[in-house]
């Protein structure tokens, strides 16, 4: 098998990608490990997509535009195959990777030790232990899997059955087998993460896998910040011979001319944009049918102090979800399924400075926090937002030195692939997970333009498995061979 990190042959072929989020530099890599001259364009000033670090608040300051926490990309299969360490790429883990507080003052935490997972979760822990045991063992195996396109032929069918039997579960539906509402709790929080409501099929899946990785990588911050993951990526495709163009807005395929392959991470919205008539009338319909999800207001801080969490446990943990029980979480999800604004929504919430000093000046702290909301929303929800943090952590508000809201048109402003201020890339409920205009290996009908964003399987993540598997797509078109490690 060839070395991955290595290019093994030049050819005269030409590739453009556009768009430098974690998908377009892993479809740049992949074409570049096989031998191609690539070149990728950004329209922002900084690569990265929503895997970019900045001073959003103030100087010194470093928050997360995106994701902060990166189980998926800690786990990559394709990430994984790559010298990211030897480019800067070090994870930090926090001593539990999720707290989940409760209102009598305590918090329920998961403990990536499944062992003490187990003891910590009391006389549900076996059924803990049950649900994902086999899934945390096999964890490579299972990611490869499952972070495959649909349909394709699984390495490990019996255990990918497994899955399968309780993915199409609703979070609800496997929830209500915990005896304690605590668990039940816990569960709820991380199925969120599906932006689906916890009744709908799939939403079980999510907290499965995500509750799989937590045991099997953990839930880990890059040191500096997520802007760490894109720039080992561009200095790993430069020693390649790769190069990233920055504020290079492609609008139009004329712009790339004499390129063999041009592959998009770009949602099905901006690739209607820039394909003038290039695409078939049955194709570009098909584009203009994919359905986006909803959206998060999002709200970044720099803070004086850590959070004063009434649970202490609170502080052990990277990320925490603010909510309450299941059937607040179930109510706060499904009011934005409906397109309305929960009076108390649910909270995903990260403080990476307690862990990496890299991201505030000393003594002072960082933090973002953000609720679902419907596609678009132009609702403020700083009020209701900040009032679920004080439910649990009294006096927040006084430890605020600077705030930068991101409603969902600004989330888009500041990333075009976040439509409406959807960061999942669209909605993935069952009907969008089965028929996605993706459903020809990444490809468009253009015989030489190729599709590889979050819009395409498995979705959404920082994890680069859509851009290398639409880059592997692209290079079969081609004719090349490529046999790298995913």
């Amino acid at each position: 098998m060839m070395n991955p990190h290595k290019v093994v042959r030049r050819n005269d072929r030409k590739a453009a990608v556009i768009g430098s989020g974690p998908n377009g530099l892993a479809a740049a890599i992949v074409l570049a490990q096989a031998g191609l001259a690539v070149e990728v364009f950004e329209a922002e000033a900084i690569p990265g997509g929503a895997a970019r670090t900045m001073e959003l608040t103030l100087p010194g300051f470093l928050n997360d535009f995106g994701s902060a926490v990166h189980p998926f990309a800690a786990g990559s299969p394709f990430f994984s195959s790559l010298p990211l360490e030897q480019h800067g790429l070090h994870w930090v883990h926090s001593p539990a990777p999720l707290a989940h507080p409760m209102d009598d003052g305590s918090a329920i935490v998961l403990e990536r030790d499944m062992d003490a997972a187990k003891a910590a979760l009391g006389r549900d822990g076996d059924l803990w232990v049950r649900l994902l045991k086999p899934f945390v063992e096999n964890w490579k195996g299972f990611s490869r899997d499952v972070l495959r396109p649909v349909p394709s032929i699984p390495t490990h069918p019996m255990l990918l059955a497994r899955f399968g039997m309780r993915a199409l579960l609703s979070a609800k539906a496997i929830a209500k087998k915990f005896a304690n509402g605590r668990t039940r709790a816990l569960f709820a929080g991380i199925a969120a993460h599906s932006f689906l409501s916890l009744d709908e099929p799939l939403s079980g899946a999510f907290g499965i896998i995500l509750g799989t990785a937590a045991h099997a990588v953990g839930w880990p911050i890059p040191s500096g910040g997520s802007q760490s993951i894109t720039n080992a990526l561009c200095a790993y495709l430069s020693s390649l011979g790769g190069a990233v163009r920055t504020s290079f807005r492609i609008e139009s395929f004329s712009q790339l001319p004499g390129h063999d392959l041009i592959c998009c991470d770009l949602t099905p919205q901006q690739l209607l944009g820039v394909s003038g008539e290039v695409f078939s009338r049955s194709y570009r319909q098909k584009l203009a049918a994919f359905r986006y999800g909803p959206a998060v207001f999002k709200v970044d801080y720099a803070l004086s102090n850590p959070i004063p969490w009434k649970a202490s446990e609170c502080w052990r943990a990277a990320t925490v979800h603010i909510g309450g029980t299941f059937a607040e979480i179930a109510e706060s999800e499904d009011a934005m399924r409906r397109g309305r604004h929960a009076e108390r929504p649910f909270i995903i919430l990260a403080q990476p400075s307690l862990f990496d000093a890299k991201r505030a000046p000393a003594g002072k702290h960082t933090a973002w926090a953000y609720c679902h909301v419907p596609n678009g929303s132009t609702v403020d929800m700083l009020q209701s937002l900040e009032d679920q943090i004080e439910r649990f952590a009294p006096g927040f508000r006084d430890t605020v030195l600077a705030r930068r809201v991101l409603a969902p048109w600004q989330l888009q402003a500041m990333d075009s692939n976040l439509v409406g201020g959807d960061i999942n890339g669209g909605i993935l409920d069952l009907r969008q997970f089965l028929f996605r205009p993706t459903w020809r290996h990444y490809a468009t009908s253009a015989k030489h333009i190729f599709i590889c964003s979050s819009s395409t399987p498995p979705g959404g993540g920082v994890h680069g498995m859509c851009g290398y598997h639409g880059a592997s797509a692209a290079l079969s078109r081609l004719g090349i061979r490529f046999r790298g490690r995913s």
